[in-house]
């Protein structure tokens, strides 16, 4: 058979894969091209054939972490990896692509074969299911939580002084931005201290600045932080950790809007709207002496209490799902999810430190992990129990429910949303799976 005829016959059988495929040569050189990729990419075959893959697919991991160059050098095949190219349209789509050698009748190599798909209704039914519970980077499906994020564009419209009380680590600044972003200053700056942080002496200049001359090294007037927020925003983290001294200069401020910077004699008037937050329950503090109560009642125009990790269970899959997203973009890798084993161990734990140590936890399973699950051995001792499934005095919080739902989501993703494959691995009838997707609202991607 001659090679023209051999190519068109190729080309046929190419064309009828509604996968994009493509080959090259050992130059890179694009080689063949069906009908699905040129749909894909917007890039003709015409135009692709015998140019370099990089540039006709554009691929995110084109110039530092290339399928094919892997597959090319080791000679292992890289299977449904999720990646972003450019089409034709200067529009960013995701794929997942696979990869294999090319050998001739010889078994000799010749090149390299790309097979890849497009996953973009995929990635728009996932966003919607993440929009249902996500409200400016805050990920949560918590009954209290959902209050307040149907609450919060009321409260960011509204200018009032606002509060926010939560222990370390539940997402106070995560808040405190989300008001500023739905604001009518958002077009302005939003600046953050950490009142905590500083010496009182510090943080009374941070704060209010200093004219030059008002102290020794003082060569030149510095702004303070309610100059550097004039019409915007100004987020006062651990508010419960100033100084009576200084608590009396910051009543002035929300009762005036005057303040003095340290070494003036005149007062600069300020149009900030202040968020306060502490990790304190500051009318305890009130009740004891120790904070102003006139302050009190000024800040606590509007209060919002975000609850602990440990009260919205439920949230876990949710958040670790997304921290997941976060570190594979950081560290380049492709971690696609996490063992039922440890992902009831994660439940089962307190998180004393929140969602703050949540994400520790999994940045630190990353650095462990050399394959594409992370295992209960990734996790520190601390979180995983000897049994893994020991329950904290909080875990009526995650239903059995949940947990089902949870189970059976991760055995559907093993076996790419296979249900019979699932149903035989559970040692389940395929009609009891059907009935358990359905009473647990659980999503299947569409087109599986």
């Amino acid at each position: 058979m001659d090679k023209t005829k051999s190519g068109k016959e190729r080309d046929i059988i190419l064309d009828s894969i509604t996968d994009g495929v493509f080959t090259i040569d050992h130059q890179w050189r694009i080689t063949s091209f069906n009908k699905a990729a040129e749909r894909i990419t917007g890039v003709s075959r015409e135009e692709a054939i015998g140019q370099q893959c990089r540039d006709v697919l554009k691929a995110d991991i084109c110039e530092r972490d290339c399928a094919l160059k892997h597959t090319m050098a080791t000679g292992e095949p890289v299977a449904d990896r999720i990646v972003h190219i450019i089409n034709a349209d200067g529009e960013r789509s995701p794929i997942s692509i696979s990869t294999a050698l090319l050998k001739d009748e010889n078994d000799k190599v010749v090149g390299g074969v790309a097979t890849f798909r497009d996953i973009s209704l995929v990635e728009k039914l996932r966003k919607e299911i993440e929009q249902r519970y996500t409200f400016e980077d805050i990920i949560s499906k918590n009954h209290a939580m959902n209050e307040l994020f149907r609450i919060l564009p009321d409260v960011a419209e509204s200018l009032s002084t606002v509060l926010i009380e939560g222990e370390s680590g539940t997402g106070k600044e995560l808040f405190a931005r989300a008001i500023h972003n739905l604001s009518p200053r958002k077009n302005k700056p939003l600046i953050v201290v950490n009142c905590g942080a500083m010496p009182d002496t510090l943080l009374e200049s941070e704060l209010f600045g200093y004219k030059a001359g008002a102290f020794t090294d003082a060569k030149k007037d510095k702004p303070g932080r309610f100059k550097l927020a004039h019409k915007g925003t100004i987020f006062l983290d651990e508010i419960g950790d100033i100084s009576a001294a200084l608590q009396i200069r910051l009543l002035r401020v929300l009762q005036e809007k005057t303040y003095e910077p340290l070494g003036s004699v005149e007062s600069v008037k300020t149009d900030v709207r202040i968020i306060a937050a502490t990790n304190k329950k500051l009318e305890e503090l009130m009740k004891k002496g120790t904070f102003r109560e006139d302050l009190y009642y000024r800040i606590n125009v509007i209060r919002l209490e975000l609850p602990p990790l440990r009260e919205r269970k439920e949230d876990i899959p949710l958040i670790v799902d997304h921290f997941i997203g976060t570190f594979n973009n950081i560290q380049n890798k492709d971690i696609t999810e996490i063992t039922d084993e440890a992902l009831a161990c994660l439940m089962s734990y307190d998180y004393p430190g929140n969602i703050r140590e949540l994400k520790n936890i999994i940045e630190r399973a990353f650095i462990l992990c050399k394959s594409k699950i992370i295992q209960r051995e990734h996790l520190p001792e601390p979180v995983c129990k000897s049994n893994g499934m020991e329950y904290s005095q909080h875990s009526d919080i995650v239903t059995f429910k949940d947990m089902e739902a949870i189970f059976l989501t991760n055995a559907l993703r093993r076996n790419n949303w296979n249900r019979l494959k699932t149903a035989r691995e559970l040692g389940i009838h395929k009609s009891t799976l059907f009935r358990k997707i359905k009473s647990l609202s659980i999503r299947i991607p569409e087109g599986k």
